[in-house]
């Protein structure tokens, strides 16, 4: 995240001091300027009053089904509000998120209610180093009374996959991963078959733990389209959890469809993004790729991750355009597990998180009209 405001670059925004993820615009149609907007070039050709109003009304749906999200989960798990809020950018984003954290903060209950959530179907798999990649795929299997062969899908064949501690099965069970999460499809035998949609992995390790573990290699990596980081609770949450969790925790009914969420997915594009946030985007993966303590920088697959990733969070947010801001926001979880740092910087205790502050820093926000106005 950006370290804070500077007078001389405006939208290069912190958190605010509420702390949340998501700030919400005061109204999705937005009568004057765009909040952190300013007029100049750069504003691209502006679409028409059918896809405005298109845009206003996938805006308020996303905003209205993140605030209901928001609060059945804290019903089951506290403090997990900005999680929450990325997990909902990857699900309409169309992508799939790593979940880091050490063991007991609730990585798994809260994967199991968030699908729950979304009515989709939900299956776990527990990754072991003994895990083979037809476990997770499935495979064919000699039907004896139909003499032939009859192929059993594995679970991987589900809507929500949680791979849980994805990081102790070897490469090869977790490159079983790969075309699903890509080409949301499975070969086997030859024959390709498409798997369910919506299509969402949630893979959890922990980060501290290195024995017998795999390092997940950077190919790997590259299709998360998050990494989110799961803390700990501080201290009112913590007591706020033994409270709820000193008595039966309800369960949460789904409060969608899967073709509710295929829906919002398919009119993410319709959000309106400025030619300068184009230009933004592009100048903050050029300038990752430049900086003195990066091996390998942003490539052009990260740009398009933030940029739908971007898109998502507007809409969530009760926007149907998208501000630097929400670039700036989905910054470090978009492009975090993919910049590679030089052996030297490591040594010295850099961080990706320190060289994405120093690129929000470095990279000026220009000037432009945020909001759309109809042809």
């Amino acid at each position: 995240m950006a370290s804070g405001p500077s007078p001389a670059r405006p939208g290069i925004t912190a958190k605010s001091g509420s702390g949340s993820f998501l700030q919400t615009a005061p109204s999705a149609a937005g009568d004057g300027p765009a909040p952190g907007s300013v007029s100049g070039d750069g504003v691209g050709q502006f679409p028409s009053a059918d896809a405005l109003r298109q845009a206003q009304e996938l805006a308020r749906q996303a905003q209205e089904l993140h605030r209901r999200i928001r609060q059945e989960v804290a019903r089951v798990v506290v403090g997990v509000e900005e999680v929450t809020a990325q997990l909902l950018i990857a699900l309409l984003a169309g992508g799939h998120v790593l979940l880091e954290g050490v063991p007991g903060v609730a990585k798994t209950t809260l994967s199991k209610v968030f699908a729950r959530l979304l009515g989709c179907q939900y299956q776990r798999v527990q990754f072991t180093p003994d895990l083979l990649p037809s476990d997770i795929t499935g495979t064919s299997i000699f039907d004896r009374n139909r003499n032939e062969f009859v192929l059993r899908r594995g679970p991987i064949f589900t809507q929500v996959l949680l791979a849980d501690e994805i990081n102790r099965a070897p490469a090869k069970t977790q490159a079983a991963l790969l075309e699903a999460m890509q080409e949301y499809q499975v070969t086997l035998e030859g024959q390709s078959i498409p798997l369910p949609t919506p299509f969402l992995v949630i893979a959890t390790q922990n980060p501290v733990e290195q024995e017998g573990v795999y390092r997940l290699p950077e190919a790997q990596l590259d299709r998360f389209l998050l990494r989110i980081h799961i803390g700990y609770p501080d201290f009112p949450q913590e007591v706020e959890l033994l409270r709820l969790h000193s008595r039966p925790v309800p369960e949460v009914e789904p409060l969608c469809t899967a073709e509710t969420i295929l829906s919002l997915q398919s009119q993410l594009t319709h959000v309106y993004v400025a030619d300068s946030v184009y230009v933004y985007i592009v100048q903050l993966a050029d300038a990752s790729r430049r900086h003195a303590d990066v091996a390998l920088g942003a490539s052009p697959r990260a740009a398009l991750n933030l940029l739908r990733c971007a898109r998502a969070r507007a809409v969530l947010c009760g926007r149907h355009y998208v501000t630097h801001e929400d670039v700036q926001a989905v910054l470090t979880p978009v492009l975090g597990h993919r910049l590679i740092l030089r052996p030297e910087a490591e040594i010295e205790g850099r961080q990706a998180v320190d060289v994405l502050r120093e690129l929000l820093e470095a990279v000026p926000v220009l000037e432009s009209t945020l909001e759309p106005q109809p042809r």
